[in-house]
């Protein structure tokens, strides 16, 4: 019992049961075959215990799979019980490499319990199809049902009977018969596609999953100590869709039918059946479900149109290809990217091609898909990325004059969105890492007294739009729900935009999404939906009053509410798809879900006809869909995978004896100071740590760390950033993009397997021998200076600098108390040559001058990477701490400074006060 028990409790671990799985499989199939080794040399066979302590680890996740299911698992009981180690051995030897490679998939002999199975190829179906010549797409449908176990498997043939030879897809059922396995199931299984619900399930699974039932009583205010009434089913049915909203989900009942269709909670449900009604229905409506999220408009239409016989005569060569093939001196280019590529190129918007910039057609409808996928009202696709994205919401939704709260930290084409749509900065500052030469994300206490001090100024009006990073380059994740309840609190209509470039995955993670712009924007909306959010309301406005008053300091104290009846969600996302998805370069979108979108219909058309290319390429469009298609369909599963891939790189690192002496993954406690944990979190890795406290930690806290981004300390190892980089790039073949002074950034993504982390451990481990046979041959100096070198990295590190402040030149109003600043009209008043001067970097005059004035103001932007932000901006007074930076900076890479001729000012005379 006590051993159940303890097999039992995996179930919990949530954050890395894909890889668990496999690995009980591969630990089984190790034992099952030194058993049967020791069969057939006539050995005492006592192999048979540790392969039954093995199956009964593996046993209670199995339920929630079709593969290899209870047939082939009875049949495996029935070989060990008779002690035949070797049919034993062969068949777990087969179920374990099914599962490794997913030929179960398609070959239907894997489904078999024979010795021997044929050599078939990916041509042939899963069982109940045979005959069928035709690969098709194969998934997995859980059904929730109260039936008695012993009629389960007579449930599953009756489901495979519903099987035709012309369906496009094939899938196996799932059984289980409570509301926890049901949960338990939709989130250890990413087969999953559809869920169909029984009216009048019981709550309790016959499994010890004790965290998830605290999940489900905390979370999600379930009883589950006792069988509830027969309206659990739609509670269930919102359960699993606040998990994996992309799932189809059917509830079947007796109740009537007619009214629960109608009612507001069983939105999230497909379609209702009533119970008694034909089970072929059923059948159809999952296959019809899945099918809508596989269809892909313009990459199935591109598809289409490489194939027609067309001739050409509009401007563009490589269209259809002849001009490649044909050439004597470029055929190779056509023989490496293949024909394909070419056939599908075109400069026509007709022919159902459809127009990037006007789309009415397939263009048009994958842009629905996307929206309906990441939870937007509309999403709008970008082909030269998400720099372009985040400066077409700014044209949009901003105009001369307004004020932007911003992140000084955030990417350079915020920055220059600002330029373009003539907004104005009020740059609030992120908490530093000083250690580590970066930044991390901006505290909301800072954004509320911007706001505060804004309103106590009288110009809360200005205001248009928030700007942050969601999540920042090293990790940081916002509470993007309390940040955006907490501001429209202050101004009720107040535009978010959030950068998530980085973080576009997230939507298909459960404990992830509750941090999206889009995920937080719906758990508002179903806050104010809430008849409970007018009384927290007005309970508020009992302690503080109605009209919070910006000098109150216990509005930076407390937790603030927004006025249900006032407030708008007006939010927008910008996502770099093809940072984290399965998109060519440069494909982005910009997802909206504004209640006053109406109001900026016009200007945003106008953003996309100035930004958006009248030649955009139809590949990135296409993989745009196709991106979309595969994170519906397998996205939930590749994000668990990848975050598993992260956190068995902080294993190895953390527990190496070797490679931990030279390398370090930061945890939470390192990258976000205490005072923004308020679960206690420390870091994934920590004893006792399970995923209820990391997803509380996720629910809660104020920051938390994208658990798929590694900053991994190389300082320690003798190493800046930038060399370390070009060592794993130079002599490993290992690509990563960012560095600081004494680390580099690691990111694990839907690409990344386990052996991309044997390869990484490899590399790190000869780099540690190496450093250990350098330093036992250089003697007692030697080491010394390795000391030495380390200090410099990890202790002599700069002050990192703030931003200063706009000189008053470059301010609409020099008396306001707000700092925000016309950095327009200082970017553009540096274009006159005459009205510039240039001062070295480590002149004298540079000194005086900062000592004695005329201030320094800056001319441009200046932006080093590391750390890959702007230190200056135009119009900028540039203070001492500023230039020391500069100075102690080891990069050679610093956008807008020409170390010939140094930095870039606005001559004094030239600004006019």
């Amino acid at each position: 019992m006590t051993n159940d028990m303890n097999s039992n409790r995996q179930l919990d671990h949530l954050f890395s049961n894909s890889a668990a799985r496999l690995d009980q499989w591969r630990d089984m199939n190790a034992k099952a075959q030194a058993w049967a080794a020791e069969a057939r040399i006539g050995k005492s066979a006592r192999g048979a215990e540790s392969v039954l302590e093995a199956l009964a680890a593996l046993r209670p996740m199995e339920t929630y799979f079709a593969f290899p299911g209870a047939r082939l698992l009875h049949t495996l009981d029935d070989r060990i019980a008779d002690a035949d180690a070797i049919g034993a051995a062969r068949l777990i030897l087969r179920m374990s490499n099914a599962l490794l490679c997913g030929s179960y998939r398609y070959d239907e002999d894997e489904w078999e319990a024979a010795e021997e199975s044929s050599e078939h190829g990916p041509d042939r179906t899963p069982p109940g199809m045979a005959g069928s010549l035709s690969w098709r797409p194969y998934f997995e449908a859980l059904f929730v049902s109260p039936a008695p176990a012993a009629r389960t498997a007579a449930i599953c043939r009756e489901i495979r009977e519903l099987r035709r030879h012309d369906d496009a897809m094939i899938y196996e059922p799932v059984m289980v018969g409570s509301v926890e396995d049901a949960i338990l199931a939709t989130i250890l299984n990413g087969k999953l596609e559809a869920v169909v619900i029984y009216d009048g399930i019981p709550v309790p699974s016959k499994h010890d999953a004790p965290l998830l039932r605290s999940f489900l009583s905390v979370y999600q205010h379930l009883d589950t100590s006792v069988d509830t009434p027969r309206e659990v089913g739609l509670k269930l049915a919102r359960m699993i869709a606040n998990i994996r909203p992309e799932l189809d989900i059917y509830l079947l009942t007796d109740r009537k039918v007619e009214q629960l269709a109608g009612d507001p909670a069983a939105s999230v449900i497909r379609r209702v059946f009533y119970e008694v009604e034909e089970p072929m229905e059923v059948h159809l409506n999952i296959l019809e479900g899945v099918r809508e999220r596989h269809v892909t408009p313009h990459f199935d239409n591109l598809k289409l149109y490489a194939a027609k016989p067309i001739s050409t005569f509009h401007a563009l060569p490589i269209a259809r290809g002849k001009s490649i093939i044909k050439s004597n001196w470029i055929r190779d280019f056509g023989e490496f990217y293949g024909l394909n590529l070419f056939l599908a190129e075109t400069s026509a918007t007709t022919g159902g091609m459809d127009s990037m910039l006007e789309p009415t057609g397939n263009i048009k409808l994958a842009q629905d898909k996307f929206a309906r996928a990441v939870g937007a009202d509309h999403v709008f696709f970008v082909t030269n990325g998400t720099s372009t994205s985040n400066k077409m919401v700014y044209q949009a939704v901003t105009k001369p004059g307004d004020i932007v709260i911003v992140d000084r930290n955030c990417h350079k084409s915020h920055h220059y969105g600002m330029v373009l749509s003539g907004a104005q900065p009020l740059y609030v500052e992120a908490f530093p890492m000083t250690e580590y030469s970066m930044y991390g994300a901006v505290p909301l206490r800072t954004i509320k007294q911007a706001l505060l001090d804004l309103k106590a100024a009288g110009r809360l009006d200005k205001v248009a739009m928030l700007t942050l990073t969601n999540c920042t380059f090293d990790g940081h994740i916002y509470n993007t729900r309390r940040v955006m309840a907490e501001c429209l609190a202050i101004k009720p209509d107040l535009i978010f935009l959030w950068d998530e470039a980085w973080f576009g995955f997230a939507r298909w993670s459960p404990f992830l999404r509750m941090r999206t712009a889009m995920g937080a924007a719906a758990a508002l909306q179903e806050w104010r939906d809430d008849p409970k959010a007018q009384q927290e309301w007005e309970a508020q406005c009992g302690e503080l009053g109605e009209n919070l008053d910006p000098k109150d300091p216990r509005l930076l104290e407390r937790v603030l509410v927004p006025n249900p009846k006032a407030m708008r969600i007006r939010v927008y996302e910008t996502d770099s798809v093809h940072k984290s998805m399965s998109s060519l370069r440069q494909g982005s979108i910009v997802a909206v879900r504004d209640e006053d979108y109406q109001h900026h219909v016009s200007a945003f058309r106008e953003a996309v006809f100035i930004h958006a290319s009248t030649s955009p390429n139809a590949q990135i469009i296409a993989s745009l869909d196709v991106a979309r298609r595969q994170m519906e369909l397998e996205g939930y599963e590749l994000v668990m995978r990848a975050i598993e891939v992260a956190l068995a790189i902080r294993i190895e690192v953390g527990k190496h004896p070797l490679i931990s002496k030279y390398f370090s993954v930061l945890g939470a406690d390192k990258m976000i100071p205490e005072e923004y944990r308020a679960s206690g979190f420390v870091d994934f890795l920590t004893p006792g740590m399970n995923w209820l406290t990391a997803a509380k930690a996720l629910k809660d806290d104020e920051f938390c760390l994208d658990p798929t981004r590694l900053t991994l300390v190389c300082g320690t190892a003798g190493y800046d950033g930038t060399t370390f980089k070009n060592l794993l790039a130079s002599d490993y073949n290992i690509q990563l993009n960012k560095t600081s002074r004494n680390s580099v950034l690691l990111q694990s993504n839907i690409n990344n397997t386990r052996s991309d982390v044997a390869s990484l451990i490899k590399v790190l481990l000869r780099i540690s021998e190496d450093i250990e046979m350098r330093l036992r041959d250089s003697g007692e100096a030697g080491r010394a200076a390795f000391a030495e070198k380390v200090r410099g990295l990890m202790q002599d590190v700069p002050n990192l600098p703030n931003f200063s402040q706009f000189h008053d030149g470059y301010r609409d109003d020099p008396d306001s108390a707000t700092p925000e600043g016309n950095m327009r009209s200082a970017f553009f008043a540096a274009y006159n040559e005459d009205d510039c001067e240039y001062l070295p970097l480590n002149s004298r005059e540079l000194d005086q001058r900062l000592e004695d004035g005329p201030p320094l103001v800056s001319a441009n932007f200046v932006i080093p990477y590391p750390p890959g932000f702007p230190i200056m901006v135009p119009g900028q007074i540039v203070d001492a701490d500023t230039i020391e930076f500069m100075r102690r900076l080891d990069v050679k890479e610093i956008h807008g400074y020409n170390a010939a001729r140094g930095i870039k000012l606005i001559k004094p005379a030239a600004i006019k006060m």
